[in-house]
């Protein structure tokens, strides 16, 4: 074992010592020690109860003979962190996240680890140290908040963020915003709409890295409690069965990924996670891979933002079981790929799917919402190393696009401008210098695409950045376009009033602009520097890829 490095022989005295000193016995020490990797705090809502969750994954790897060992990493809250310095600081802790597990795991020579994430970039960045650090691993969450319906609508966070737009716009008064604040966050979990956290939760199951529910049993169901029990003694089967997270996560596990996520229709955000998380597991993936993939998988769910269904609906529907159960009718399913259990994706989907059936929630694979998948990436002259849109959440009329560019150098101008009715019906807002290096951190735009929202401009407006998008946005939001700005991309040179031309069902992106015009932008302007920045993101600033390779730091 793995842990024979700090326990077996004479040598290993001191290091034995050291455990016993915090009440490990003799017995403990012999059996495989299992680090529980917990992302608990108190200022998360999706990890406020994840104490409960680690207690329950302890007590199904003492049941199994582990020996279980916690250890805790941060995780940002991005709903809080919105709209301010705090959002440069939520993607790049995805990679402080995985190197600080890098560290805890290597010291202590675990023999395997039971991962508890929950929110938008703890999931990936655990997912990218368990295929860095490879040893046996299994992954359980701690589940999607609850969307309760309050008299008028199924509220979650989004409602409360368009709200603002809304109450800015003067369709809503005082009261009536209460109402909502009051409302929108019922429970404990992860929002509840299909955003990032419960998009990349989901597709922890696509990969083979975590039991069917994880990604849509709510956190406060007795069930997941269970689900966390189960998730310890399975660990000890993982372990003895020596299942590798490379050798889970392969090519055509990322291909599954791919798949159920435009099936469901996945944040945005996933796509940059995705191609993280392949870095991670030496596995090549590319955004051209993902539009051959949403070329031929049918879209099956229309969850919040895109519809009206959240997490629970999705849950008493099957879950992601089930809508694998309706890929594999078509054989876009890798039927044959490993999953933590030893067994084949395949035989999970047999052993697992029940009668239960919402063909409201989960349409039948023979009666899409459409036959292209939940999102799409879009090239052109604006970005030519892709652009990144939720096609699924996108009003029809909106799918094609032509309209002036209103150009501001920030998320903060673009607000100011919106919420002061600067913008008009047919506009298409540029927001830049919002990218990884340029940010830097890659800002979510969800400010600017709910004050769209709010004041009606959602079916009229459209939204680029080379920044990125919460998965509660809406509408024609399209992000991540490469080469961002900071990096002289396209989008640097975009002038107020240009033309931009979105064409979604054609996968392109293009500005207007002659290539001699062009070229004599680029040598007259400058491009914008952040000044002054210190510490980590000053770090992080200087060694962050380009979106379309993940934004990885190497």
């Amino acid at each position: 074992m793995n842990s024979d490095k700090i326990k077996k022989g004479a040598e290993a005295c001191p290091k034995r010592s050291l455990l016993k000193s915090m009440g490990y016995t003799d017995s403990q020490i012999e059996k495989p020690l299992i680090g529980i990797v917990n992302s608990f705090n108190e200022i998360v809502p999706g990890h406020i109860h994840l104490k409960n969750i680690a207690r329950a994954v302890k007590d199904g790897v003492l049941a199994a003979q582990g020996t279980p060992i916690e250890f805790n990493v941060i995780g940002v809250c991005d709903g809080l962190a919105m709209g301010h310095v705090g959002m440069k600081y939520s993607l790049s802790s995805r990679e402080v996240i995985a190197d600080s597990i890098e560290c805890m795991a290597m010291a202590h020579a675990f023999d395997a680890l039971v991962f508890i994430p929950n929110c938008d970039k703890i999931v990936p960045a655990m997912l990218m140290a368990a295929a860095r650090i490879n040893v046996p691993s299994v992954f359980v969450s701690g589940g999607p908040m609850l969307s309760l319906n309050d008299g008028k609508n199924d509220l979650d966070l989004n409602s409360a963020f368009e709200a603002v737009g809304a109450f800015m716009n003067k369709t809503i008064d005082e009261s009536e915003l209460l109402r909502i604040e009051n409302s929108s966050c019922p429970s404990c979990g992860s929002c509840s709409g299909m955003f990032t956290a419960n998009s990349m939760n989901c597709l922890s199951e696509a990969l083979g890295m975590a039991q069917w529910g994880n990604g849509t049993i709510p956190a406060v169901y007795s069930k997941r409690i269970q689900l966390a029990k189960k998730a310890g003694e399975a660990i000890m089967s993982t372990l003895k069965e020596n299942i590798l997270p490379r050798d889970i996560m392969t090519k055509k596990a990322f291909e599954n990924a791919l798949t159920v996520d435009m099936a469901l229709g996945c944040s945005t955000n996933s796509v940059l996670h995705l191609m993280a998380i392949a870095h991670e597991a030496q596995v090549d993936l590319d955004l051209e891979m993902v539009n051959r993939i949403s070329e031929k998988t049918p879209n099956l769910c229309k969850l919040a933002p895109a519809g009206p269904y959240h997490m629970q609906d999705l849950d008493a529907a099957g879950g992601v079981h089930r809508v694998m159960y309706e890929l594999c009718k078509k054989s876009l399913i890798n039927e044959d790929a490993m999953t933590y259990s030893s067994k084949t994706m395949k035989e999970m989907i047999d052993n697992h799917i029940s009668s239960i059936s919402r063909n409201d929630v989960i349409r039948p694979i023979d009666n899409p919402y459409s036959d292209k998948g939940g999102i799409a990436v879009l090239f052109g002259s604006l970005a030519p190393k892709g652009a990144v849109v939720k096609r699924s959440a996108v009003a029809q009329q909106m799918m094609k696009h032509t309209g002036p560019a209103r150009v501001f150098n920030s998320e903060e101008e673009a607000c100011s401008a919106i919420y002061s009715g600067s913008i008009n019906k047919g506009d298409v807002v540029v927001i830049r210098y919002e990218g990884p290096a340029g940010g830097p951190g890659m800002r979510e735009m969800l400010n600017p695409t709910s004050a769209i929202a709010g004041m009606g401009l959602d079916k009229h407006v459209a939204l680029i950045t080379d920044g990125r998008f919460s998965g509660a946005t809406r509408g024609a939001a399209i992000g991540h376009v490469s080469p961002e700005a900071a990096s002289e991309g396209p989008i640097a040179y975009v002038l107020e009033n240009d033309i931009i031309s979105i064409d979604i069902p054609n996968n392109r992106l293009d500005l207007e602009v002659s290539s001699s015009e062009l070229e004599q932008r680029i040598k007259t302007t400058t491009i914008l520097k952040k000044e002054n920045l210190k510490g980590y993101i000053a770090r992080y600033a200087r060694n962050v890829s380009s979106a379309d390779k993940g934004a990885v730091v190497s």
